[in-house]
């Protein structure tokens, strides 16, 4: 059998394939790779857009110094008391007592106060809070609004809830009764009662005892002939006793005062024959929450604190810290 010639420039016909085959089975793992990272990459982003938003964070990240933002003459009204004592004296009540509080760029607060000559006093207290929420779907002005609200309750003021619709049911269209003379079964009747069976009879009329009135409408009376409450006419009944009128002063929304606000205002006593009106002013800006609360205690015959006078002082104080939170 005679013996093939090797060619040195030539590849057999074996390894051909073979190198085929390699560049085959290397391409298969190549798509398989690049549609691995295809996919992957599309997993991610689908994870990435199913995030839940995050809320935006409050307005404010600190809070002012509470017993050096009240103006000195401010104080010298709201404490008239300091007008007797000495300039040492003075300098320390006007200058108030900071409250203790562990994180300054969350709560402050400052009190102060002064003896009247006739045995009374006044007492001023500020405390300002910056609210904070900690879950992330939840913003802090949403949060600082619960608190608020709380606020708000507690001074005895309703907070109004907004109705949710009743969904109004579909319009029905109207019933055909059946025609006059046509038994259940389809058949005309005979028009007389003792011929059918199924014919439709009236029933006999009530009797009213004589001298006996109906309810009506245009009445306005019982059976019994006795005029009808005042639910049923809209007339005051006897002996009931009308609201009392307002005065204006009463606990209160207000308006004009941060994003929200109200006044509280409570009267008692003080011991013996004093008497003490405390008089309270909360507003919310964005996550902080101001409370002003101002109060006057009156000893012996002395009359009791005037509401509106101790209402406008603490309503114009409010608004000065307000306008302190603008700059």
């Amino acid at each position: 059998m005679q013996r093939k010639r090797y060619s040195p420039g030539r590849v057999p016909g074996t390894l051909l394939g073979l190198g085929a085959g390699l560049g085959v089975a290397l391409g298969a793992l190549t798509g398989c790779s690049a549609a691995g990272t295809a996919e992957d990459v599309t997993v991610d982003a689908k994870a990435g857009s199913a995030a839940a938003p995050v809320a935006p964070p409050g307005r404010y990240r600190t809070l002012f110094e509470p017993c050096g933002a009240v103006p000195q003459a401010a104080l010298r009204e709201l404490l008239p008391g300091t007008v007797a004592l000495s300039d040492v004296e003075r300098a320390k009540a006007l200058r108030g007592t900071a409250a203790v509080t562990y994180d300054t760029d969350r709560r402050v607060g400052c009190t102060w106060s002064a003896d009247t000559a006739d045995g009374g006093s006044h007492r001023l207290v500020l405390d300002v809070e910056r609210v904070v929420s900690y879950d992330p779907t939840v913003s802090d002005a949403t949060r600082a609004q619960e608190v608020y609200t709380r606020k708000q309750l507690a001074a005895g003021i309703a907070v109004p809830v907004t109705p949710t619709p009743t969904p109004t049911a579909p319009a029905t269209g109207p019933t055909t009764a059946p025609a006059s003379g046509t038994t259940a079964s389809g058949t005309a009747g005979t028009g007389t009662a003792g011929t059918s069976g199924a014919a439709t009879t009236t029933p006999p009329a009530t009797t009213t005892p004589p001298g006996t009135r109906t309810s009506t409408t245009e009445t306005g009376t019982t059976p019994t002939g006795v005029p009808s409450s005042s639910a049923d006419t809209g007339a005051p009944s006897a002996g009931t006793p009308s609201a009392p009128a307002t005065t204006g002063l009463e606990p209160r929304l207000l308006g004009g005062l941060g994003d929200i606000a109200f006044v509280g205002d409570t009267l008692g006593s003080a011991g013996g024959a004093g008497r003490q009106r405390v008089v309270s002013v909360v507003f919310r800006t964005s996550n902080v929450v101001v409370t002003v609360e101002y109060r006057q205690r009156t000893t012996g015959t002395a009359p009791a604190p005037d509401s509106k006078e101790l209402q406008d002082r603490a309503q114009n104080l409010a608004r000065l810290l307000a306008n302190r939170l603008e700059e």
